[in-house]
């Protein structure tokens, strides 16, 4: 199983963060409705009548108004696009439908419970699968339309997320996933600190956020930190900060250093590139501004505020 599978397990062990979730990112009502305070994990393994086995990544089952009527929570990892996902998760939910029949565990009207399917998918590029198995299957006319099944995921792209969604500050599943959409050390540094301030975050996740970061998530961002000697976040966030210092100091060095050699030209293409590495393309608008800026203080009061921009907009051009 792939890092990132395990470390997204580690971390959605922990009712709280999966509590975080739900509230977080599924806008759906009968997440009001349901008592987050009874979610309880679900073995997820399966066994077929042909007695293979089948495993889902998580799940979860939690009481609705308190009463015995549960709603299962089925969690699914990614860390590149499956076409057939929806596939997949039409598997899954009938695997559990007949185990949960087998086991009669009804509702007090006698039906089975409902079943939620979440995608969290952290890849690169774009999830262009489809959501509904339905769109996996040719609608012939003729009647034949009536009889393709219609079973549903959510999917949580954790990279796409619009940023006014995460600015809650007591939920954790929001501060990991900003953390996860931070580009750049002084970011990643200050999301970090947020995250540690964080009331919710008790011993056993902070330990579980500590193993995420340092064998998941940063190695990948920050190849040169000795991560595996951090034995706390604290020590994690010391060297992030020796980290920003480093880089800063690398930043005015190499690119200020050379723009007064070179002329105010060499800066503005420096800063430029920059802002492309942080947000990508940069509009006309923007670049416009930088190249009328012909004084080099001027220009070095731009590289400062770009390195705590989160946005092309902070930057004020």
């Amino acid at each position: 199983m792939a890092k990132h599978d395990k470390g997204y397990k580690l971390l959605y062990s922990h009712a709280s963060v999966v509590a975080d979730l739900l509230r977080g990112f599924v806008k759906d009502d009968w997440v009001q409705e349901v008592d987050l305070k009874t979610l309880e994990r679900v073995e997820g393994s399966f066994v077929t009548s042909d007695l293979r086995s089948r495993e889902t990544d998580m799940l979860w089952k939690v009481k609705w108004q308190g009463r015995p009527l549960y709603v299962f929570i089925l969690l699914e990892f990614q860390s590149k696009v499956d076409r057939f996902m929806a596939i997949r998760s039409m598997t899954y939910q009938g695997l559990l439908l007949e185990y949960l029949a087998r086991e009669k565990a009804f509702t007090p009207s006698g039906k089975l419970p409902p079943i939620f399917i979440l995608v969290l998918y952290n890849g690169l590029a774009p999830w262009n699968a489809a959501l509904d198995v339905a769109d996996l299957i040719e609608p012939l006319p003729g009647g034949l339309e009536a009889y393709r099944p219609r079973v549903g995921y959510v999917l949580l792209d954790a990279a796409r997320i619009p940023e006014m969604e995460l600015e809650s500050e007591r939920n954790v599943a929001v501060a990991l996933f900003r953390l996860e959409q931070s580009r750049d050390a002084e970011r990643f540094r200050k999301e970090m600190i947020r995250l540690m301030a964080n009331p919710d975050l008790d011993d056993e996740l902070r330990a579980s956020v500590h193993t995420w970061l340092t064998q998941v998530l940063m190695p990948s961002r920050f190849p040169e930190l000795p991560l595996t000697e951090a034995r706390s976040l604290e020590e994690v966030q010391t060297m992030l900060a020796e980290r920003v210092q480093e880089w800063t100091r690398e930043w005015e060095e190499n690119g200020y250093k050379k723009g007064r050699q070179e002329g105010v030209r060499t800066v503005q293409d420096f800063l430029l590139a920059e802002m492309v590495e942080r947000f990508g393309p940069v509009p006309e608008a923007i670049r416009s501004g930088v190249e009328a800026i012909q004084d080099l203080d001027e220009l070095k009061k731009l590289g400062k505020r770009l390195r705590t921009s989160s946005s092309l907009a902070d930057l004020g051009l």
